[in-house]
């Protein structure tokens, strides 16, 4: 009978720090790129929640606080407040390059392009590289770096503990100065060639004004956006992944 109930009592306290790690995993889990879509199915959701949370918790080496119910109400709202958290700091790597593929296609005039082949309206460029830097994520071991970040987040945030208001918001708005940046890093070579093409364009309107440059020019800098998009688009992926992969390593640095 001891022997049972020192069973029973160690399944208990797995079951307790497994439904503990469960919040902190299901709410980054929900925003991570690619498995957190708005076009994932909820009971796909759930099912990655759960795996990651297989994962996670065997290798942790902390011991859960005693279950009642005032604790419950503490770990609830701390566990999902950092785990929202750590995935609102990733997905903002989305929006950056949402927000560069919008830059893009508004220098290059292919904003109206397919704006609504996607769940959000985005213009085509902001769809294709988005896109695209999904699967290079995913193809980069995007949840095998989830797994180690949130193993890791345990030893940043431990159970039951949240940072102050104060600093949080002083992550929050150098994580969203730095997604800002980031994006007018990516779509910096189609704002010089726009830049560029309108300086051209006003220099052969003065010379010629009776040209309809507007007519010449549209098909020039379309041509041109997507010929760049072409060349410029492994390079701004490649940048983006390593700026997803120092995040990853140490979502608390302030750039």
């Amino acid at each position: 009978m001891s022997d049972a109930a020192q069973l029973l009592s160690s399944i208990q306290d797995s079951l307790w720090l497994g439904f503990i790690v469960f919040l902190r995993v299901a709410a980054t889990a929900s925003l991570l790129p690619g498995f957190g879509e708005q076009s994932v199915p909820s009971r796909i959701k759930l099912v990655i929640a759960i795996a990651f949370t297989s994962i996670v918790a065997p290798a942790l080496s902390v011991e859960p606080p005693a279950y009642s119910l005032s604790v419950l109400a503490q770990v609830a709202l701390t566990e999902v407040l950092v785990g929202a958290f750590l995935g609102i700091g990733i997905r903002l790597f989305i929006l950056a390059l949402q927000t560069a593929g919008s830059i893009a296609a508004q220098s290059t005039s292919l904003s109206q392009i397919l704006g609504g082949a996607s769940i959000e309206p985005l213009p085509a460029m902001g769809y294709v590289l988005t896109v695209g830097a999904v699967a290079l994520a995913v193809m980069a071991g995007l949840h095998v770096k989830a797994a180690q970040l949130l193993i890791h987040s345990y030893i940043l945030f431990p159970i039951g503990l949240f940072s102050s208001g104060a600093d949080l918001a002083d992550w929050g708005l150098a994580q969203v100065a730095r997604a800002f940046e980031l994006a007018f890093v990516l779509a910096a070579p189609f704002v010089l060639m726009s830049i560029l093409y309108n300086l051209a364009l006003g220099v052969i309107n003065k010379a010629m004004p009776q040209l309809m440059v507007a007519f010449v020019g549209a098909p020039v800098i379309t041509l041109g956006g997507l010929f760049l998009l072409f060349l410029a688009a492994p390079t701004m992926l490649e940048v983006w992944l390593a700026a997803l992969d120092r995040f990853i390593a140490n979502p608390t640095q302030v750039p």
